[in-house]
């Protein structure tokens, strides 16, 4: 990898928990190195083996945002601290999460924070940024706990990450970018989850028009479904290049130009 390309690396597929559990694909969230600064993106189960399978060294994460508590997404928030850390040697990097992660049946240790060089509340509608990379949290999410997706600006390009929720209106409101990440658990709507569908994600794709769209974080209907021929006919349907993430995928951002 060039010191110069922005990439997006996905270091597992695995959406909830049958598929998160057996590790029918791995789990792990994204890496993304944007502008020369390095920022995890939810890491899940396994996200240190599949980081340092992918020869991505912790030492040179700047952030760690957590969109939302629940294990499939934090699960590896301590080990990677540490490991960002140098094992607390270092007091650098910050982390971002919402308020219930790290107060309410918190998932970040607390002898673990004070490794951090800062600690930042997510909230909705707030902006923020690490490294000259400035996010923002549009809208809060309609998942069981506190949820935000992000929208990233990182220079050239602007990139959305629409993460676990129930499909409302606003979605297509708010993640507008030239590169739309979505989660797409379940394979039809309904449920008992709060989560999108393969058809709900079309309809955002068609409303947002992206330049690109990566499907990711499949549970298993959608993974029974083949979410590379899911993500064939949704190209058809909208005109949107869209593409389905596979485990250890790097999407380098010049493809948008």
């Amino acid at each position: 990898m060039s010191e110069s390309s922005d990439t997006i690396t996905f270091l597992g597929t695995a959406g909830a928990r049958v598929m998160v559990a057996n590790q029918i694909v791995a789990s792990g969230g994204l890496w993304f190195h944007l502008g020369g600064t390095e920022i995890l993106l939810d890491p899940g189960p396994g996200t240190l083996v599949q980081a340092t399978k992918r020869k991505l060294k912790a030492t040179k994460l700047e952030a760690i945002i957590l969109s939302h508590r629940h294990l499939d997404h934090a699960a590896d928030a301590n080990v990677m601290i540490e490991a960002m850390t140098d094992g607390g040697l270092r007091k650098r990097g910050v982390l971002f999460a919402p308020r219930d992660a790290l107060d309410e049946d918190p998932v970040v240790l607390r002898y673990l924070r004070p490794y951090l060089g800062h600690i930042e509340v997510v909230k909705e509608g707030g902006s923020y940024s690490v490294g000259g990379i400035f996010f923002r949290a549009p809208v809060s999410h309609h998942h069981p706990v506190e949820t935000y997706g992000l929208v990233f600006n990182g220079g050239r390009h602007t990139i959305s990450c629409l993460v676990d929720t129930r499909y409302f209106d606003e979605l297509c409101q708010h993640y507008k970018a030239d590169l739309l990440i979505v989660n797409v658990v379940r394979f039809e709507p309904g449920g008992p989850f709060e989560h999108l569908s393969a058809p709900e994600a079309g309809e955002i794709i068609k409303n947002l028009q992206p330049k690109v769209a990566i499907l990711n974080h499949f549970g298993m209907t959608m993974w029974q479904a083949r979410p590379w021929e899911v993500a064939k006919r949704l190209a058809e349907e909208t005109g949107v290049r869209v593409i389905a993430a596979r485990d250890g995928m790097r999407f380098d951002l010049s493809e948008l130009d």
